[in-house]
């Protein structure tokens, strides 16, 4: 070979090592020591411990450099275990070969939440409220959002259970409500739930209503985030639209400079949710996904095709929402059901009064002046307060009071005291002059709570705290776009 007869570079090889065995040893056990440990010292306090192991030994001390060699030279995956933890060494080391890979529409769709990179103001005085969550779904094969639901409240098993109904219904009449000309095609019941281990995709809410519809829920593996990585890319890529709007919080800090996302926030959250659908609908269905390399809209049209049959709806579209409610079961007493230290009552409970056996009773947390009881033949009866008397509440509202009636020293709290505290605590909030943010975030919470569910709608005409869109036109994908 011609490479045989090229001269020898000159020096010592490549890799050998020039340390006695005594000095690596000294070394070595300095990286053992120093080096793994989870408060991630440097290198050199690696070396200044190798200086004092071969004092000890009375041998001469190598060099910073010959200690930072070692350590690159180490295996990389351990030393990351050791400091930074097993789970950040498995996503920086161990290889992602595991992934879905599905063809049919519905057939695995993933759901996450996130807390969104903006400030949102409230409806009456244009003052910041807070970052709201955003919880997203996603078909996997056609990579199409199915869904979402905004909320000011911290993720539960509503949100859940909101989010899967805004999935599995048709859109048409929602998009309407928007004020958004467009076409949203996706609805209908997956074959498949995939979430990660947080404590509303665990709750019994959520194991009986996908039960009762024939979804089969996937929870992912514990510390392994790469099995939900076609949820979080897109919540990358929302967010990522989201840090060009006003009031930004952007992805970190540093990025952020000095500028100060809560002066500059001017979107209420009614026009961020209806920003969010004109994003969904005219940009992200619409542009070429780089992993599809055809927009998701097109994919989804395969997706469906595929399936050999038609997409599933629920038999009934109300109960199909009562049935991802939390619920609770209680005795049916003489003097009525209770639930939230509260009373309800209505007629129909009659035979059941004093049975032993227990009935199960669906909440919603927005609105808990009306429970829903299950009969033991699959009917399903609305409950309100035993004294139709009392105001609609929420359950928010109703911990508040009961947290500052136990601060008070009651030690026994009745329904009346709750009721009495809710007016008061509502009192102060309207007749407040100069509301501070928490204040009005409470009193935001409460009338989006209120005014958004939907069981009692003639009582809803009410409510009119949320802003009126109905001066604007309908934006269509086009003019969006």
């Amino acid at each position: 070979m011609t490479s045989s007869l090229l001269d020898e570079t000159p020096g010592s090889k490549k890799g050998r090592r020039l340390l006695l065995s005594e000095q690596e040893d000294a070394v070595g056990c300095a990286i053992q020591e120093i080096y793994c440990r989870r408060e991630r010292p440097t290198i050199t306090a690696v070396h200044d411990h190798v200086r004092f192991i071969c004092r000890q030994r009375n041998i001469s001390a190598p060099s910073w450099k010959a200690a930072k060699v070692r350590i690159d030279r180490s295996d990389q995956r351990k030393l990351a275990k050791a400091r930074e933890g097993a789970s950040v060494a498995r996503q920086q080391y161990v290889p992602v070969v595991d992934e879905y890979s599905v063809v049919h529409a519905l057939e695995v769709v993933q759901i996450d939440h996130t807390l969104v990179d903006l400030f949102v103001v409230d409806a009456v005085n244009r003052q910041p409220l807070q970052r709201p969550w955003l919880t997203l779904a996603i078909d996997v094969a056609s990579r199409m959002v199915v869904g979402f639901y905004l909320s000011l409240e911290h993720p539960s098993s509503t949100s859940v259970a909101l989010a899967i109904r805004h999935m599995v219904l048709p859109k048409a009449s929602w998009l309407v409500e928007q004020n958004v000309v467009g076409d949203w095609p996706v609805y209908g019941l997956p074959t498949a739930i995939h979430l990660d281990n947080a404590r509303e995709f665990r709750g019994k809410a959520l194991a009986w209503g996908t039960a009762e519809h024939g979804i089969k829920l996937i929870h992912r593996p514990v510390a392994r985030p790469h099995y939900g990585g076609h949820i979080e890319r897109l919540i990358g890529t929302m967010m990522g639209a989201v840090h060009f709007l006003p009031g930004s919080t952007s992805s970190d800090i540093s990025a952020r400079g000095d500028y100060d996302p809560q002066k500059h926030a001017v979107m209420t959250f009614d026009e961020l949710e209806r920003w969010l659908t004109l994003e969904i609908v005219g940009r992200y269905h619409a542009d070429v996904h780089r992993a599809l390399k055809i927009p998701p809209r097109l994919a989804w049209e395969d997706a469906v095709l595929s399936r050999g049959g038609p997409l599933r709806l629920p038999y009934d579209e109300h109960r199909f929402v009562l049935d991802f409610l939390p619920f609770e079961e209680r005795v049916i007493r003489r003097d009525g059901l209770h639930l939230f230290g509260l009373k309800y009552w209505d007629d129909v409970l009659s035979p059941w009064t004093g049975a032993p056996d227990k009935m199960r009773v669906r909440y919603d947390p927005r609105d808990i002046s009306c429970v829903f009881v299950d009969g033991p033949n699959g009917e399903n009866w609305p409950v309100r307060f035993a004294d139709l008397s009392r105001p609609r509440i929420t359950l928010g509202e109703h911990r508040q009071a009961v947290a500052a009636l136990r601060a008070r020293g009651f030690q026994s709290v009745d329904e009346h005291l709750i009721f009495e505290t809710i007016e008061a605590q509502r009192q102060l909030v309207e007749g407040a002059s100069r509301q501070t943010r928490s204040i009005r975030r409470g009193a935001e919470r409460r009338s989006r709570a209120l005014a958004a569910t939907d069981w009692n709608e003639a009582e809803l005409t009410d409510d009119a705290d949320d802003e009126d869109f109905s001066d604007l036109a309908p934006l269509s994908v086009e003019e969006w776009s």
